[in-house]
């Protein structure tokens, strides 16, 4: 009796054993599915896939097709949003058919200063154009259309500078060509800043002309 104890006590617990073998099985099986659902097989190699798409919208809803009160004018300004500059339309108070170049900088600048409206930062829509930045007019010998910052235009952070740049270069009283003159408050020359199709997608680089000769 003692070698039959022995030989049927030995099997039960030989017996459990399979089923925590098939339970482990079944998890390894589960992993695999998962890492492989979707066709794609494991690497230890990182792969770099870009940034991630924004989702930011960049667009406003379009508000009902209007007139723009009398001794104002819509105008585009370009803001920052998802990395690109964007235009959006102000409207500020004043007749651009009647003013002059530098009122019409001076009313852009404060656009591009003013903290975006409620619908435009729902959309994305941010400035990066200082508070305290100036803009005046030509100083003695510069070149007819120059615009002068109060801050050195290369000193300006770069979104900022295409902000200014793109804005300026899409009105037709400041804008020639898809460039815009300026310069700083000192005696440096100034320079023409062109507004490319690269400068809106990467505003971090604004081209230029080079310096434009004092008369």
């Amino acid at each position: 009796m003692r070698r039959s104890e022995r030989s049927y006590g030995a099997p039960r617990e030989v017996r459990r054993r399979p089923g925590r073998a098939v339970a482990a099985l079944a998890a390894v099986v589960a992993c695999a599915a998962l890492a492989g659902g979707c066709g794609i097989r494991s690497t230890s190699v990182p792969v770099d896939a870009g940034a991630a798409p924004s989702r930011m919208p960049c667009r406003t809803a379009s508000a009902e097709a209007s007139a723009p009160p009398a001794g104002s004018v819509s105008v585009p300004v370009y803001l920052v949003c998802a990395s690109q500059l964007v235009t959006v339309e102000r409207t500020v108070e004043f007749d651009e058919s009647r003013s002059g170049p530098l009122m019409i900088a001076q009313e852009l600048l404060g656009e591009l200063q003013r903290d975006p409206e409620a619908a435009e930062r729902r959309a994305g829509f941010s400035t990066d154009v200082p508070a305290g930045l100036r803009v005046t007019g030509a100083h003695k010998g510069d070149p007819e259309g120059t615009l002068r910052l109060s801050e050195q235009p290369d000193d300006l952070p770069a979104e900022a500078l295409a902000q200014v740049v793109c804005t300026y270069a899409d009105s037709e009283s400041l804008g020639s060509g898809g460039s815009v003159l300026l310069g700083g408050p000192g005696n440096y020359a100034p320079r023409g800043y062109l507004c490319t199709s690269e400068t809106k997608s990467l505003p971090g680089e604004v081209p230029t002309l080079g310096a434009v000769g004092l008369s």
